[in-house]
């Protein structure tokens, strides 16, 4: 078999969930729905913290950042997929399949590096207090974010071609719903050990040494907090802390499940429906369980709104 042609292909078919067609119709109206709740959710966060002075904090700016990359990870494989659930046409262009894979991996990998940012951020605001605003400078919050964003883009374009390389003698059905990379790993004709290695290897640079930089960081601050007297203070504190644990277990619960096993050793629907849960479910529960419940965004939507009706009267 040819092993020459696996790169010239014009076009792929996103198998997705065609197995299923039961489901294609009721998995469109849901996911259409909670695609459009996600845009409402992380449009509002970053409206609002880029118009509310009182949210001009590095916290918010790290969430606002967040946000960002929520829509933009969700915005690069749901419409093509609300597409294909639409009808019979399940293919995607070449191009486009590059630009999923790319931005998949990508902005994925941007949001392990922005959630430990974000845990270091609350080390400084929980372990140092009183040096808080000295450390978390607007110089220190841009560089970190700039780095965030740089490596996860540079891990993307050594991961990507490495994948797209892989021979596929003329294959071009994907078992999947967006050109990922596990599914795009299986379609290969030739051994993928090693590539599998490598990814590994690169999966444990991007994906772990965050995690474990977070859990070192929530570490010192539960040390940090069993030494506070008040327990409003306690609460305040596991209030905010909790919000970004519960979304750190949601992200990575899942990429550590999907991407540090890339090949054949998990089951292909269980992968599709994972990859569903960490493409559209989290994106949308951050902005609830992060943003929309904090005391301090709801003051500015109030603030906002007021605001507003106050302008128009006048």
């Amino acid at each position: 078999m040819d092993r020459t042609n696996g790169s010239t292909q014009s076009h792929f078919i996103l198998l997705g969930f065609s197995d299923h067609p039961h489901l294609e119709r009721v998995l469109f109206v849901v996911i259409l729905v909670a695609y459009l709740l996600t845009l409402v959710g992380n449009s509002t966060i970053i409206l609002v913290s880029r118009l509310d002075s009182q949210l001009h904090t590095p916290m918010y700016f790290f969430l606002t950042h967040l946000s960002f990359l929520d829509l933009s990870f969700t915005t690069s494989s749901i419409p093509q997929l609300l597409y294909n659930l639409s009808g019979h046409d399940k293919t995607i262009s070449y191009v486009g399949c590059v630009v999923q894979l790319f931005l998949f991996l990508g902005l994925g990998g941007v949001e392990c590096l922005l959630l430990a940012v974000m845990a270091y951020d609350r080390f400084v605001a929980v372990c140092k207090p009183l040096h808080y605003t000295v450390i978390m400078s607007s110089r220190l919050c841009l560089g970190l974010v700039s780095v965030a964003w740089g490596c996860g883009m540079a891990n993307s374009l050594v991961m990507s071609p490495v994948t797209l390389r892989l021979p596929r003698c003329g294959h071009n059905k994907v078992d999947h719903f967006l050109c990922e990379m596990p599914a795009l790993i299986r379609m290969a004709c030739v051994n993928t050990v090693a590539i599998e290695g490598t990814v590994f290897v690169l999966a444990v640079g991007i994906v772990l040494s965050p995690l474990v930089f977070i859990l070192v960081s929530y570490g010192h601050i539960i040390r940090a907090v069993f030494r506070i007297q008040s327990s409003s203070g306690r609460h305040r504190i596991f209030n905010t802390c909790g919000s970004h644990l519960t979304v750190v277990s949601l992200f990575y619960g899942n990429i550590i499940y999907m991407y540090m096993q890339p090949g054949h050793s998990s089951s292909q629907d269980q992968g599709k429906f994972l990859t569903l849960f960490y493409n559209i479910v989290t994106p949308l529960l951050n902005p609830l369980i992060y943003t929309l419940r904090n005391k301090e965004v709801k003051g500015a939507l109030r603030r906002l709104l007021l605001g507003n009706r106050k302008g128009g009267k006048e």
